[in-house]
């Protein structure tokens, strides 16, 4: 059996640690602030995650670039050329282009490679929910599995792959056209936090609102009842935060008093992400019956 390598983006947000324990190939997205280009890369990142947080505080403007298909060959070629396969699973396809540049470079790499098997996989999914589908797929690695048999898993996974965000500031989804001006300026006002999810296409939807971040944040925590998998305790749950550490420690009290859970793991929203939610976001990731 040919040996095999897992690779994601940065979009995952990991931390470099958990990459490491994975053993995954991480690809770095790119975000540009005041004219200059910075790489996503978790290893080494050209400024903290709580700079870049405070920059956007501060009102600085930044933008977003994917991977081009001459990144993911560079990346994948070396690889190939070591005699092992990829199994690549990509940022949601409905929020980036990285899934079909990834698809495009693959398509292209076959022709070098012939007898290589390079495996892209569209996530559907975002931020530590990416990471934890990436964390999960290593671990079936880890077991044994096949590269065939770690992408059954993850295609399986993908439909109970639950992602659920607050935002605190409404402004930044203004700016991605996720909510109106007028939606923006009032929720501002009336201190209304949006309560939104990847839906089963991969895409950010809003789906409720509450009064204030608390009543935000226990309604992502009431989501792991109404919608996790039993027992809900054993459950691995990941958070991904925009420099709130209040609120994730908030969150995992709540988890821990209602349902028992304790595996739970927080860290950062990388600035490519971070970008489009602004600062004080909160995810949650967690196995349930649907999305």
């Amino acid at each position: 059996m040919r040996d095999y390598i897992i690779m994601t983006d940065s979009c995952c947000d990991l931390s470099a640690a958990e990459a490491r324990e994975a053993d995954v190939c991480v690809v770095s997205l790119s975000y540009i602030i005041d004219g200059k280009t910075y790489l996503n890369s978790l290893e080494n990142p050209p400024m903290s995650s709580k700079a870049f947080f405070d920059l956007l505080r501060e009102g600085e403007t930044c933008t977003t670039a994917a991977v081009n298909v001459g990144q993911f060959t560079d990346v994948m070629r070396p690889i190939l050329e070591q005699g092992r396969d990829i199994i690549y699973v990509a940022f949601s396809s409905a929020l980036s282009t990285t899934y079909q540049s990834a698809c495009i470079a693959a398509d292209d790499l076959k022709e070098d490679f012939p007898d290589a098997k390079i495996v892209v996989i569209d996530s559907l999914s975002a931020s530590r929910g990416l990471g934890r589908l990436v964390y999960l797929a290593a671990q079936e690695k880890k077991n044994g599995k096949t590269i065939d048999e770690v992408a059954d898993f993850v295609r399986d996974y993908i439909p109970r792959q639950c992602h659920w965000f607050t935002v605190d500031d409404l402004n930044h989804l203004k700016r991605g056209g996720r909510v109106s001006a007028t939606t923006a300026l009032v929720g501002t006002m009336l201190s209304i936090k949006p309560v939104l999810h990847v839906d089963d296409e991969g895409r950010l939807i809003s789906r409720e609102k509450a009064r204030g971040m608390k009543a935000a944040l226990g309604n992502l925590v009431d989501k792991v009842k109404e919608l996790g998998v039993e027992p809900i305790s054993s459950q691995t749950v990941f958070i991904c935060h925009a420099d709130c550490p209040d609120s994730v420690e908030y969150v995992k009290k709540l988890l821990a008093e209602k349902y028992g859970i304790t595996d739970v793991r927080s860290d950062y929203i990388g600035p490519v992400i971070g970008a489009h939610t602004g600062a004080g976001t909160l995810g949650i990731f967690f196995e349930g019956s649907a999305r």
